[in-house]
Formats: structure tokens, sequence, C-alpha cells
């Protein structure tokens, strides 16, 4: 029972429901399951059936006489049916299930004289252990403060309680038509009117990239708002406190980019300062595309051009790979890998959104679309989006880079300079990684000296 456990941890890791499950014939453990309907889409992935086709194919036959069954939780009625055709002589279980089992529960196949098979029943060994297992991993999803879809996870509001330096207000839209009925989180700071900037004030656009959120820009925002700014910073569906699909195939390309054009639209911004980081700007740098007389300004900080065609290097390739598994996944655990300078209040800040695997289908979506998209799904728009910033784009821009970073430094940063139309040297931080932002105080500093408020015109077109 100890290694059916053992194989819940795993299925909750990969956010399924904690139930694992052993085959042992003659002392020897011949096949093992654990819960994977989620991720294999099937509806039969329960962890007996996986351990039971498991030993099938090991001892080269459908019939397991002699053999018994662990699993952690009582069998329900499909998978006791599947232990009675495997002849099955015996099966252990542990925490009882007053709702669907099979085993004593709600009913006991094991049990009918009427069936051509008798499997022996014995139920509560270690059935504190997997009751806390399920416990533990159904708290999280109970503590919703409203209920969701069954596609779909809510973060509870008290993993963002009592964050250092993030004390804004959050703000919230669920009635955009690319939502679906998903619910959005943004920030909206500074505006001259209500929840709107003034004809002539300068909005900050901020999008967060992989692993991260709105709390990424911290650093920034006190000094964009200090010079007279509005500050726009959403967290992506899948992040943040923005609601968080199960499925990775829910995330692509193209419904990121419609979120957030669909927002700008709500939110009437204008005089818009693009910030970007990482696949922030990899979405950011098409939106312009599409309304660009709502941009005037870009600041670009180690990100890269949506397009299969960029020079990606083999650590982003890497880590991409990594990312896309299902087995102990935790954004703190990334971060300390890849962002050594963070401490540990700023690397739980950042997993705050993501309480378990169940919640983290966006940030093992992310890399994979980064690389291929839109070039996959939509290459004109690939195309587009060059040109635009080759030759049509005429606002001010400034590349900020980390150069500690493996995956988006110098060189993908400099290929995006010396491609967007009067591009100037980027600012160079040797100490920075990944997450620019974390340098962002003096970042933004030097940005509002450089390309203050008062350089906006009367009629809201910045002096060049």
């Amino acid at each position: 029972m100890g290694l059916a456990l053992e194989q819940a941890r795993q299925a909750a890791a990969a956010g399924e429901v904690p139930v694992g499950a052993v085959v042992v014939k003659a002392g020897q453990v011949i096949g093992v399951g654990r819960n994977a309907p989620i991720g294999d889409h099937d509806p039969t992935a329960h962890a007996e059936v996986k351990a039971l086709r498991n030993a099938a194919q090991a001892l080269g036959n459908y019939r397991l006489d002699g053999c018994t069954l662990y699993v952690t939780l009582e069998p329900c009625a499909m998978c006791s049916g599947a232990m009675l055709h495997a002849r099955l002589d015996r099966v252990v279980f542990g925490a009882p299930d007053v709702k669907t089992g099979a085993a004593g529960g709600v009913l006991n196949l094991f049990t009918q004289s009427a069936l051509n098979h008798r499997t022996q029943g014995t139920g509560g060994v270690l059935a504190g252990e997997g009751a806390a297992l399920l416990q533990a991993f159904f708290k999280p999803k109970r503590a919703n403060a409203q209920p969701l879809r069954q596609d779909a996870l809510r973060t509870p509001v008290e993993r963002f309680e009592s964050l250092k330096d993030y004390p804004w207000q959050p703000h919230y839209v669920d009635d955009l038509a690319s939502l679906n009925g998903l619910r959005l989180h943004y920030l909206d700071e500074g505006g001259l009117g209500p929840g709107e900037g003034g004809p002539h004030q300068q909005t900050f656009l901020c999008l967060h990239g992989e692993q991260t959120w709105s709390y990424l820009y911290r650093q920034m925002i006190p000094v964009f708002l200090a010079g007279g700014a509005r500050v726009v910073a959403p967290d992506l569906i899948g992040f943040g406190k923005s609601d968080k699909p199960k499925k990775e195939s829910a995330h692509t390309f193209a419904w990121h980019r419609q979120v957030l054009l669909d927002l700008v639209e709500r939110l009437n911004l204008s005089n818009v300062v693009l910030v970007v980081q990482g696949w922030g700007g990899t979405l950011g740098l098409t939106l312009p595309v599409a309304v660009a007389h709502r941009y005037q300004a870009l600041l670009a900080m180690n990100t890269l051009l949506a397009s299969d065609k960029w020079p990606f290097g083999n650590a982003w390739k890497t880590w991409g790979k990594q990312t896309t598994t299902h087995g102990g996944f935790s954004a703190e655990r990334l971060l300390r890998l890849t962002q050594s300078q963070l401490n540990a209040d700023a690397c739980a800040a950042y997993d705050a959104p993501f309480p378990d695997s169940g919640h983290c289908a966006a940030l093992r979506a992310v890399p994979r679309l980064a690389q291929t998209c839109p070039d996959a799904g939509d290459p004109a728009l690939a195309a587009t989006v060059s040109d635009f910033w080759q030759y049509k784009w005429t606002g001010h821009s400034r590349m900020v880079i980390g150069q500690q970073d493996q995956f988006m430094g110098s060189t993908p940063m400099h290929a995006l300079q010396a491609l967007i139309n009067g591009c100037a040297e980027p600012w160079c931080l040797p100490e920075a990684g990944q997450l620019v932002p974390e340098w962002g105080r003096g970042i933004a500093e030097r940005w509002c000296a450089e390309f203050p408020q008062s350089q906006l015109s009367s009629d809201g077109i910045l002096e060049q």
C-alpha cells in the first residue's frame, strides 16, 4: 500500500485525483498505475485499470489469477468489474468511498453470488494516508470563491494575502467575448478619470512573461505612477489571479492575443507605452499591428518575436521541453533554478497562483507556443508583425537586455533591436537575468528621465 500511495502522490503532482494502485503476485510487483483521466483524455484511466493493464502485459495474460491489487481508494463499479473479469484473487483498498465505492461504500460487487467469480475484498488499510491526500488535493478547489466550470480552476484568494510590494486593488472582467466566461484579472492604477486615462495621459501597458504574473512589475509601477502615468497590468489567462483552464490544449496563441486585444478595447487605452518581457512580448508585439493608433512607444525586455524562425538558443529549447512535463511542476522551483537572485519571498509570491500542478497548464503550454506561434497557426500574422515593426512603426523604442539570461539574452534581443525601425542601442544590464523587471526601478527611472510625460504634445502624440 505504501507503493500505491506513492503512485497517488504522483497523480496529485500531475493535477489528477490522487489515487494509486499496484498489482502483486508471489510477492513481486508486476503492475502499477495512477489516476490519469485528464492527462490521457480517457475516462477509463483509473489507477486500478492502469495497474491491471500493466500487470496483464507483464504476465502476457489478461487473467490475473493469484494476484492481489492494492489501491488507495475504494474502487468504483468500473474498476471492480475489471477486477472480476481479470479473475483477480484479492483487492486491498485504503480509504472508503461513500459516493461511488463498489466494494461496500455504495454497493459491494464482490459479494454478489450471481456473478461467476468472487474477488476477496479488504478495506481500511492505511486509509488515513489515502484520505489525507484526497483532502489536500480538493481543499484549494473547494476554497474557490465562485464555482467554475469543470474545465477551469480559480486560485484561492488566500494565496495572495500579504504579498510584499504588491498593494494594488484587483480589477476583474469576465464578459469579454473571447474569455468564454472565464475571469481575467488586471491592475489599473493612476487613471485621471473613473477607470480611464486622461485624453493625453501616458498609459503603460505591462505584459508579463512565462512563469510570472503582474507581480513582475511591482518595482516599475510606482515609478510610472509618480511620473503622472496610468498603469494597466493584466494577468494572462492561466496566470496570476486570472482563471486557469485545466488543459494545456486550451491555450493557443490566437486566443491569448484576442483576449488582450479585447481588453485594450474595453479599457479604451490610448497613448500606450507597451512594456513587455518574455512571453508578454511574444504576444504584445503583435498588438499594435491591429490598432497602431493606440500605441506610441515600446519598452522591451528579454523577449522575441513570435516565429519559429527566430534565433532561439539551445538552453531555451531545453527549458521548454522540461516545462512541458507533468510531474512535480513548480513555478517556484523553476525560478530558483533560473533566477538565483530572487529571495524566498519573491519566489513564493511568483508561485502563489499555482498551488498544484492542476493550476499549471498555462505554464506547461506557453514554452511550446512561444517557439512555434503564430507561424504554426497563422504564418500571415508572423510576416505582418515583422513588416510592421521594420517599416511602419514610428514610435519611440528601447530595448533592455538582461545579459545573464541564457534563453532570451543578447543574441535574440540585438536581432529584435535591428528589426525595429528607429530603435536605439539597448540598455545592457550585466547582472540581470531573464526577469529583467526585477531590476525595474532603475529601468523605469531611466525611461521616465529620457521620455517624460511632459514630452506628450497637446494632441497626444509623442514628440521625438
